[in-house]
């Protein structure tokens, strides 16, 4: 899904077709869109430091690399399945 795509379509004839009931959703789904990429981009800049640049890690042991991927796949996943459901439910 593109943001921006969906941000540019929704503001088309904003005042004139939008009832207050649909400002809100908008706003909403808006909102809860950009969470989702925000936790996604975080995800993927994780994984990308863990598997290119582990040295970045410092001193923290293989069990803390081994939680900190699996933390960074179960965001992403669940941002994942946020965008779904945004899209399926509010679009």
């Amino acid at each position: 899904m593109n943001l921006d795509y969906y941000i540019y379509s929704m503001k088309i004839n904003w005042k004139k077709t939008m009832s207050k009931n649909n400002k809100f959703k908008h706003q909403l789904a808006v909102m809860l869109i950009r969470s989702a990429e925000s936790d996604k981009s975080k995800a993927l800049l994780t994984l990308e430091l863990l598997s290119k640049h582990p040295a970045g890690i410092g001193d923290h042991s293989t069990d803390d690399f081994y939680k900190n991927a699996e933390e960074a796949v179960a965001m992403l996943a669940d941002a994942d399945d946020r965008l779904e459901a945004i899209q399926k439910y509010l679009m």
